[in-house]
């Protein structure tokens, strides 16, 4: 019987070639009906049964040999609305979107270790479901999509990847504890009074009052939050104005929370609001204000993450194993961690001699495919060691 690294390395092509067609064909969040398709045909060919508790996404099912614990596998699908630059055989052909954050890499790595765990499922007792998650880019959030119907209440643990393309291709980090932060948005409306840019006596400035609350929110952080706690305020979108010999009758501002401490969210809520509100007032004008609960954190389990350095070590010297630091990046695994413990792993696809160390959501991201392999070897091989321990 082959082992869960030679079956990786024997599905390479397989992998790379689904892969690719994800990547040509990527949809948006909650739009991923091919994709979705796609992954059903194969599944089907493969003899693995599945269930779909929402438009897109598929939760397959593997039995193990004997009855035992389930765990959850969890893959993205979803692309982001971005005009692709690579000029390579497989660059997207659907204009302005594309696989800008490595979701093709993750659906066709978790298709891959389910073709791996049904040829040894005689090897372990269990069940693994394989979740081939839509939207987590966008809300609604996928997770709680596929967590809505109770088909995934049984399982006992959860284990999610992500290609990471500023850890070099090779290197795998799975520390326990604080791994992408908790998020809440911001929405901000400030109305004035419009008027002749030459007359600005006769108006209140929308424009100028939202611009001197985007400088004033950053206080909240610098002066007000312990300097201990990591904390990101960003306005990310700032629209006023309709000419430029025109004062603003409205301005409205977009952001983002990005925090690891649960009990931050309801003083950055607090603060938000009432430096909003008091610099709207200093500058005659009116404000709304809307902070709106996101994803929480990721926090790995520290069993999981030791069972995974285990999963790891069984494929490969521990030199693949590296450090790296909590990302301020939102994720919505987070959510089945509300079911049972969960570990989120980053797997390295960084190789600038391959061109593949684009930041990600840049229009000329890439992984290097070597990673490929590794991350379906890593998915059956960490589930293999939660359900035989």
């Amino acid at each position: 019987m082959k082992t869960v690294f030679q079956l990786a390395q024997l599905y390479r092509s397989f992998t790379i070639a689904t892969r690719r067609r994800f990547h040509q064909y990527p949809e948006l969040s909650h739009q991923e009906f091919q994709t979705t398709a796609y992954i059903k045909e194969q599944l089907e060919v493969m003899g693995i049964p599945y269930i779909c508790p929402a438009p897109t996404g598929v939760i397959a099912v593997i039995q193990g040999a004997k009855p035992g614990q389930t765990i959850g596998l969890r893959a993205d699908i979803d692309a982001l609305p971005v005009q692709e630059l690579n000029e390579v055989p497989y660059s997207s052909r659907n204009p302005g979107i594309m696989h800008a954050c490595g979701h093709d890499a993750h659906g066709a790595a978790l298709l891959t270790a389910a073709k791996i765990l049904q040829e040894l499922r005689q090897q372990f007792a269990g069940t693994v479901k394989l979740i081939f998650q839509p939207a987590e880019e966008h809300l609604p959030s996928g997770a709680l999509a596929m967590m809505a119907k109770g088909h995934l209440d049984d399982c006992a643990a959860f284990f999610g990847l992500h290609v990471k393309s500023d850890l070099p291709v090779g290197r795998i980090t799975l520390e326990e504890g604080p791994r992408m932060a908790a998020s809440a948005g911001i929405a901000i409306r400030i109305t004035g009074k419009g008027g002749h840019g030459g007359q600005p006596h006769q108006t209140v400035d929308a424009s100028l009052t939202a611009a001197a609350a985007l400088m004033n929110l950053q206080t909240l952080v610098s002066r007000e939050l312990d300097p201990q706690k990591t904390v990101v305020v960003t306005i990310g979108s700032f629209h006023a104005g309709t000419a430029k010999n025109i004062i603003a009758q409205e301005a409205f501002l977009e952001g983002t929370c990005r925090f690891f401490d649960p009990a931050l969210e309801e003083d950055l809520r607090r603060g938000i609001t009432r430096i909003v509100s008091c610099t709207a007032e200093a500058y005659r004008a009116r404000a709304e204000v809307e902070v709106s609960p996101g994803c929480p954190a990721v926090i790995n389990d520290p069993k999981l993450s030791a069972l995974g350095r285990l999963a790891v070590l069984a494929l490969w010297p521990e030199d693949k194993l590296i450090l790296y630091p909590p990302s301020a990046g939102n994720e919505d695994f987070s959510y089945y961690a509300r079911i049972a413990p969960a570990l989120y792993v980053g797997i390295g696809s960084g190789n600038p001699d391959k061109g593949s160390d684009y930041p990600h959501h840049h229009p000329r991201f890439d992984i290097d495919e070597d990673m490929l392999e590794d991350a379906a070897a890593l998915y059956a091989q960490y589930a293999l060691a939660f359900l035989n321990q």
